[in-house]
Parts: C-alpha cells; structure tokens; sequence
C-alpha cells in the first residue's frame, strides 16, 4: 500500500524548498511582491512535484536497472499513480496561479508546464536537457514577476536559470561519474553566477527605505545611509555562502569524479539555491525577505538526509 512517505519519496518532497525562492525572487526585482506572491510560491511548489512525479514515471524502466530502490521500481508506487499524481498537481498549479494571478500569470506558468513535461518526456537525455530545465527555473522567477515590470526580473531569471544549467549538467552523471573538464565548467558557472547575484540593483535597497538614488549621492541621512550600506552588502554575503557550499561540493567532484561525488554536489546545488534567491531577493531591495528565503538552506539539507533530493 502506498503511504504518504512512498509519495514524499516519488516526489522528492524536501527539494520544493528550492522552489518558492524563484518565485520571491523575480516578485522582489519586478517591484510585485504583494499578497498574491506566496500564492504564485504555492503553484510554482506544486508544478515542480508534479515534475518529479513524471520524471520517474518517465524513468522507471531505467530507475529499475539504476535505481531499483526508487518508489516506482520498488513497487511502492505504481505508474498509474505516479503519472495521475504528476497530472494532478500540474492541474492544480496552473489552476492556483491563474486564479491568483489572472492571464498574466497564466501567460507563464502555461509554458512553465509544458516545459517540465517537455522536459521529462522528450529533452531529458538529450543535449537540450541542461537548456530546457534552466528555462523551467527562468519561467519559474518570472512567474512571481507576473504582477510587475517583467523586464526588471530577467536578470534575476538568467542567474537562476544558469545555476540550474550547472546542476542539470553535473546530475547527467550521477550514477556513471564525470570526467574532471565537467566540474570544471560548472565551477565556472557557478562562480560567475554568484558574481552576477552579489551587486545591489541601481537604487533598489533606496527605494525600500523610502529614498531615491538622488538622496544618497547628496549623503541625505547618516543613520539611513548606514543601513543602506548594509542592505547593499547582504547579496554580496548570500551569494558568497551560496559560492562557498555549491563550489566546494564541485571542487570535491574535480578531485574525485566519481558517481558519490557528483550526487553530493548535485544535492548541493539543490539545497544551495535558497541562498542565491535569497541573494537576488536582497538585490531587488527586500533584505529581510531575501534572509528568510536563504533560511531554507540550511532547513533543506538537513531534510535531504531523511529523503533524497536528487
């Protein structure tokens, strides 16, 4: 009999505390957080369990060679089950975001869908895998957008979406190994990523406090500047602990290319990436915000001890 834990499992259920951040994050640099935004964070939630629940109904012919503990190939789950419950909560989250979000919302979380099932049906083990799943997470940041200026999330849309690339690449070889060039390319990534994450945006934590960028270069306001130079440090200090955890994991794969190594640094990437939106949350001037988005670091590493999110 399937249980709760047999779903949580097929749905890699502690890795969704990646997903709200996107969602925070591309509201924050659209000027669009509002009460609607953790309802968007909610729809983004389940369209990412339903792609875990058709990734592995996809894959369970290969999961019972490479991974026959899987819930699928275990027999836990059926895949009639998997599959309903993949198509059930995609329903639910497009559902969720347009009743929230209205035809601009619908405008993407429509292609968001058919980019999780594209890519679980068709790109997966192809070249345009690593590309198809970076714009799933690109769709994602600018979903939360949806109810601002578009243009201001795309930055914060390309660095989520590169970080996806270096994960999506590195998990194509978590059950063969990689040779070293890969990690090495993904450390690359990463680095730039984290670069492009660590600037504040042009006046963005000024007009969280009620300024304009005017305001600061005639030095209106000593107390305020202070906690303008500490709003204006903090995506350097989320993205440079978003660096330090992912990179080191690569580093780790560089050395030792083996399978181990690349699922731990892909786990990592995983649970990394609340630090990075939090970074971008920072930058898009919500500081407070962007600390409680990176919190889900930490919170999902150690759930990822209980299940996998890889």
């Amino acid at each position: 009999m399937t249980t709760l834990a047999d779903l949580a499992e097929l749905v890699r259920a502690p890795a969704a505390l990646s997903v709200p951040g996107d969602v925070v994050a591309g509201a924050a640099a659209a000027g669009a957080l509002s009460r609607r935004t953790p309802a968007l964070a909610g729809a983004s939630v389940l369209l990412y369990w339903a792609g875990m629940a058709a990734n592995d109904w996809a894959d369970r012919r290969l999961d019972a060679v490479e991974r026959p503990e899987r819930p699928i190939p275990s027999g836990r789950v059926t895949p009639a089950a998997a599959v309903g419950l993949a198509a059930g909560l995609t329903a639910a989250g497009l559902g969720l975001a347009v009743a929230v979000g209205g035809r601009r919302a619908a405008a993407l979380a429509v292609p968001l869908a058919a980019s999780i099932w594209g890519y679980d049906l068709l790109a997966k083990n192809t070249a345009a895998g690593p590309a198809v799943m970076a714009a799933c997470r690109g769709l994602d940041v600018l979903l939360g957008a949806s109810g601002g200026r578009l243009t201001r999330a795309l930055p914060a849309a390309a660095t989520v979406a590169a970080h996806t690339w270096t994960v999506t690449a590195l998990s194509r070889r978590e059950v063969t190994g990689a040779d070293a060039a890969l990690p090495l390319r993904t450390l690359a990534g990463t680095a730039l990523v984290a670069a492009s994450a660590a600037v504040a945006a042009p006046g963005a934590a000024a007009r969280r406090a009620g300024r304009s960028p005017a305001d600061d270069r005639a030095g209106v306001g000593g107390g305020r500047a202070r906690s303008l130079g500490l709003a204006a440090a903090l995506p350097a200090i989320l993205s440079g602990w978003y660096a330090a955890r992912y990179g080191a994991a690569q580093a780790q794969v560089v050395r030792d290319p083996s399978a181990g190594r690349v699922r731990a640094a892909v786990g990592a990437g995983i649970t990394g990436l609340p630090a990075l939106q939090g970074a971008l949350t920072a930058r898009g001037g919500a500081g407070l915000l962007g600390l409680a988005v990176a919190a889900a670091a930490p919170l999902g590493r150690r759930l990822a001890r209980k299940v996998s999110p890889t």
